[in-house]
């Protein structure tokens, strides 16, 4: 796991230099704190840069920017190819590549390459943003995981692209400009995130998960999906639903084994929850030591968030783990908060990113580089209490009303001033024939923005809503779709938008700011094909929430945590808002209200009023963000 960083020159104006790449790199040396790499090349046109957390493959010879035998490839690789092995074995029966490292996977990235060319992808079985230099067809290739674990960002501006993991990187370069783009602002509102390609930045784009960039040393850029899981599923509509138990825990357990793969201690963040319960399981298969399992509760009982540690050190002593806990209060959040604004790059409008760096923290303070973690098992299994609210209200909408009776309903709820009110939106959507779900997480409706937003920017947007950013996932759904029931789209979707740029991006940056991997089993994409070929019937049968993965792993893990309700991992938010951090918080969107000219300070107010927590939110974040890296 590291940071990568590079640029491509297609004039002759701006020649790359070392200094210019170094510069980018070290600011992420968070990122990579064991080594640190350059490589440019003798024509000044391409740099690559370089931070270095090493995990597998140890050895100096493992380092990278990296080459090929005749230096015809240069690579830099942020992630992990957990099939490296099995790879390499395959190269070597083939014949013709030299190997200078023991077992490094950048190694095999370069000579899959060298024999299958960018269909090597499919082989790859990981996580992992790669640029690629191939100098016999002067051509630049950057690539993002299937899932999108992995964050890769780029810039095309002044004859020249400039790539890295992390947008403060990209910002080094003198001639970035740092101006706020306001159609990604509209839409963050919606998503607490921007969806890709774009960021809060202009000029500054995030590849899309499963995508590919290849840049011409002149210039001319080509873009393509390489993977959609619509593509690869098997549907299973005549298995039996033992069957399929039996699979997704097979299934599941060659991912964890997998992700075990590390010269480097390996631990397991454990919320005391089914996924992460799971993990834990069944990652002590086979341990002879003790794992090391990692827990964040709060200091004080809160009717919002309802603490986790019990059920987490009753996991741990199943496993008989060595097991670590830390109790968060509301100054661990207001003193992180400069660091996560920092570390995020762009707003993540998830509070979640507190107790995610903590829990960072508390592991590699006690000697553990890589951790599991759970994200993903919600979305392949129908695990969210408001996914069932969705899916009943798009089964409600799927009903035969005509669309004019719809209309007409709007009409009466903007007569009765309801027109703010989530089911206006719902019903606004269903008579557009838009599915009810926009994602798993969503902040304001396209009413309230309208509200929201200053008066520029409403009537710059007044013809704009979020769903041009939903539409072409929803197109490619209809056609691809092997069964295009609710529950399957609002999987799709989510695998699409929230957990690359919402989800994992917070694991990603919260982690890594500690030089963390964290790595994430039930987002293996052979685990998602699997899940997304069962039937929504058997996922939500009789109306209960995972039932297919709690009878997975009925007896390997207890009853008592398969049965009890679900607490998502969250902050108390709503209780520290009505303390210390919602003063904080007013001062800072008071002052961000005068400084600039994005919202209706009216709008702002009442919400800070009503002490709306989570909507103060997802504002507060984007003042932080605006402040140190706009303004500043």
């Amino acid at each position: 796991m590291c940071g990568i960083i590079g640029a491509m020159s297609f004039g002759r104006a701006f020649e790359v230099t070392e200094t210019y790449i170094s510069t980018m790199r070290d600011v992420m040396a968070h990122r990579g704190p064991d080594s640190a790499g350059v490589w440019i090349s003798p024509n000044k046109k391409v740099g690559l840069g370089f931070r270095r957390l090493a995990i597998i493959d140890l050895s100096d010879t493992a380092n990278q920017p990296m080459s090929n035998e005749d230096g015809s490839l240069w690579v830099v690789f942020n992630g992990e190819i957990y099939n490296h092995a099995q790879i390499r074995a395959e190269l070597e029966a083939v014949g013709g590549h030299t190997w200078r490292t023991d077992h490094s996977d950048t190694e095999v990235i370069l000579h899959a390459f060298e024999e299958w060319g960018i269909e090597c992808l499919a082989r790859f079985r990981g996580m992992f943003a790669i640029a690629l230099w191939d100098d016999r067809n002067r051509e630049l290739w950057l690539i993002r995981d299937r899932i999108g674990i992995k964050p890769l960002y780029y810039s095309i501006h002044h004859e020249r692209i400039v790539f890295g993991s992390e947008i403060k990187g990209i910002l080094q370069d003198p001639e970035q400009p740092r101006q706020v783009e306001e159609e990604a602002f509209y839409h963050y509102l919606s998503f607490l995130t921007t969806p890709a390609p774009q960021t809060l930045f202009a000029g500054i784009k995030k590849l899309a998960s499963g995508t590919w960039l290849r840049i011409r040393d002149d210039g001319q850029v080509t873009e393509q999906k390489y993977w959609d899981v619509l593509d690869h599923t098997q549907p299973l509509q005549d298995a039996s639903e033992e069957e399929i138990a039996q699979r997704i825990l097979s299934e599941l357990r060659t991912a964890v084994q997998l992700r075990k793969v590390s010269d480097v201690p390996v631990g397991v963040f454990l919320s005391g929850g089914i996924d992460s319960s799971t993990n834990a399981a069944l990652f002590s298969e086979g341990e002879t030591g003790r794992v090391k399992t990692f827990t964040i509760g709060y200091n004080g009982q809160y009717q919002s968030y309802q603490n986790e540690t019990h059920y987490a050190r009753l996991m741990a002593g199943l496993v008989g783990s060595e097991h670590h806990e830390r109790l968060l209060k509301v100054d661990d959040l207001i003193n992180f908060l400069p660091q996560m604004v920092h570390l995020q790059d762009e707003p993540i409008a998830d509070p979640v990113c507190v107790p995610v760096y903590y829990v960072s923290k508390l592991a590699r303070d006690n000697g553990v580089v890589v951790c599991q973690v759970g994200e993903g098992a919600d979305e392949l299994f129908w695990g969210y209490p408001t996914w069932k609210l969705a899916l009943n209200l798009q089964r409600y909408d799927n009903l035969p009303v005509p669309q004019v009776f719809k209309r007409l309903g709007l009409g009466v709820l903007q007569g009765l001033g309801k027109s703010h009110k989530l089911y206006y939106e719902y019903l606004r959507r269903g008579s557009l024939g838009q599915p009810v779900f926009w994602g798993g997480a969503e902040g304001f409706t396209e009413t309230q923005k309208k509200r929201l937003l200053s008066p520029r920017l409403r009537a710059r947007f007044s013809g704009l809503t979020s769903w041009e950013t939903i539409r072409p996932i929803w197109d490619r759904f209809k056609t691809k779709a092997w069964e295009r029931k609710p529950l399957q789209w609002m999987t799709y979707l989510d695998l699409n938008m929230r957990l690359p740029e919402l989800l994992l991006m917070r694991v990603d940056k919260m982690s890594m700011g500690v030089s963390l991997e964290a790595r994430v089993p039930f987002l293996d994409h052979k685990f998602v094909e699997l899940a997304m070929s069962i039937p929504e019937a058997l996922k939500t049968r009789d109306g209960h929430l995972k039932v297919l993965l709690k009878k997975s792993v009925h007896g390997l893990i207890p009853d008592e945590l398969i049965n009890r309700a679900k607490q998502g991992f969250a902050v108390p938010i709503y209780e520290w808002f009505l303390g210390r951090l919602g003063d904080v918080v007013r001062r800072e969107l008071n002052d961000f209200c005068v400084q600039t000219d994005f919202l209706n300070p009216s709008e702002v107010t009442r919400y800070l009023d009503d002490k709306r927590s989570d909507k103060v939110w997802y504002l507060f974040n984007f003042a932080l963000w605006w402040r140190e890296y706009v303004h500043n």
